[in-house]
């Protein structure tokens, strides 16, 4: 079982940013402190087995508080909370999650061949004292094979030209499990100038090391994550603009329109503008000199939002052009929407405008009805029966008439015009009481306008459109 000294204490809450940086500020102020000792130590005599060993732990010591200052960085950018687990095929710390190393020091005398381990060494290696320390030329053995080139050539450096010892290397226990040790040390000078033997000082790293290479994949998966949202964020936006009408200015029908109608339209996004739904709106003239009114909402946000969006509105604007009545249209919907390969739900309105007999024909599909004001004051049309779009095989949908006079005005809108939460549904009745200012307007943009400085600054869980269009003379 670790040490006392080793082991974290239970972490009820988590850190808050303030006490993250206290904790960052008392680490640099510590290694002030450990740096000021160390200069005192380097002044000692070299000589002096016990001054070389207060630096080596001074040494030590700096290592631990920089590691520990990097951690807390860590910490204090709020990565997420699995960046401290070990990945998958690493061990995790001793004692769980804890990243203070055990520390053991060893010497090997070069002239008798001996060496001397602390007992702290022997637990390192899971060797048993009875067997007694590694020599230099047994320490090698213990490695594994990549690294042990890379320790000879920093003993040999060190015994043959004096430099001090600071790297890392990897051992495989003894019990089988691979360790990450940190070794420094420096050689030992006999009267005569020659190195007589060579102390060091060793940590496990190994729970460390794991933990920043853990840190180092979730940067790069974030990075990469991120990446990957702003590009399906740009393929959404550019789908999306690319399919509806534009929504900046009155609505323009090809060859100008019918004269009868009035129109305008615009798409409020939601308060996350990350978040692109699938939302539409269109105004579309066909063969028969009917026009086409059409607002609707799929679940779901980003590309397979839009992309559904786009095929549901391509097929829309199919069949009206091939004269399919808005019932039987809506029902089409259903199925192409519940045959499809990512399927959705959604909701869906879809009216044709006589301009002859100033008659409006619609059909819904668990769509808010439109909002029809006329001289001053405003009312929810009655709704024809109608399922949510995917939601059951082989739905009928009604339809609906309404008898419109000139000075009408007509408003069609998706129910997350004012939506804050999933039981808000006061779109359609802040919009009702805006009845005396619509009749004031002089168009439908205007109209259009008002409506906008009422929802556009609401915080939205979602997108939503509003297509407004006023019956002329």
């Amino acid at each position: 079982m670790p040490s006392h000294l080793f082991a974290d204490p239970p972490a009820p809450h988590p850190p808050e940013r303030g006490s993250v940086d206290a904790l960052i500020s008392q680490t640099r102020r510590l290694r002030v402190d450990v740096d000021a000792v160390r200069r005192d130590a380097a002044a000692g005599d070299d000589e002096d087995p016990q001054g070389r060993w207060q630096r080596a732990l001074c040494d030590l010591a700096v290592h631990q508080l920089d590691d520990l200052g990097a951690q807390l960085g860590h910490l204090k950018a709020g990565l997420p909370a699995q960046t401290a687990q070990a990945p998958a095929g690493r061990p995790p710390a001793a004692g769980g999650t804890s990243l203070l190393c055990r520390v053991g020091s060893a010497e090997w005398n070069l002239l008798t061949d001996e060496a001397h381990w602390s007992d702290e060494l022997y637990e390192i290696f899971a060797r048993s004292p009875e067997s007694g320390p590694l020599t230099l030329d047994e320490l090698p053995s213990m490695l594994l094979a990549e690294d042990q080139g890379f320790l000879a050539s920093m003993v040999t450096d060190c015994l043959v030209d004096g430099k001090p010892i600071d790297g890392e290397f990897r051992i495989r226990r003894t019990d089988g499990a691979v360790r990450t040790l940190h070794m420094m040390g420096e050689p030992v000078l006999d009267s005569d100038g020659c190195t007589a033997s060579m102390w060091a000082v060793l940590r496990d790293v190994t729970a460390l090391r794991s933990s920043r290479q853990a840190v180092h994949e979730t940067q790069d998966t974030l990075r990469r994550q991120q990446h990957i949202a702003r590009t399906e964020h740009r393929i959404a936006v550019e789908l999306q603009e690319s399919v509806l009408p534009p929504w900046r200015g009155s609505l323009r029908l090809p060859h100008g329109g019918p004269a009868a109608l009035d129109l305008a339209a615009h798409y409020l996004p939601s308060a996350s503008s990350e978040l692109i739904g699938g939302d539409w709106y269109d105004a579309l003239e066909l063969p028969d000199g009917q026009t086409l009114l059409t607002v609707g909402d799929l679940t779901g946000h980003g590309v397979a939002a839009t992309s559904a969006m786009a095929m549901l509105l391509g097929a829309l604007r199919g069949m009206a052009v091939a004269g399919i009545a808005p019932g039987a249209l809506m029902g089409h919907l259903n199925q192409l929407l519940e045959a499809s390969t990512q399927p959705a739900l959604g909701s869906a309105m879809c009216c044709r405008y006589d301009p002859v007999t100033r008659i409006l024909t619609w059909a819904q599909a668990g769509h808010p009805a439109p909002l029809l004001f006329r001289d001053g004051t405003g009312r929810s049309l009655t709704p024809p029966e109608g399922v949510l779009l995917g939601a059951t095989s082989g739905a009928a949908y009604e339809q609906a008439e309404v008898q419109l006079r000139a000075g009408d005005l007509l408003i069609l809108h998706t129910d997350g015009i004012s939506r804050r939460t999933a039981t808000d549904d006061a779109g359609a009745s802040r919009l009702l009481d805006l009845a005396p200012r619509f009749a004031e307007a002089r168009s439908a943009q205007e109209c259009v306008r008002l409506a906008v400085e009422e929802f556009g600054e609401a915080e939205r869980e979602s997108d939503a459109c509003v297509l407004i269009a006023r019956i002329a003379a």
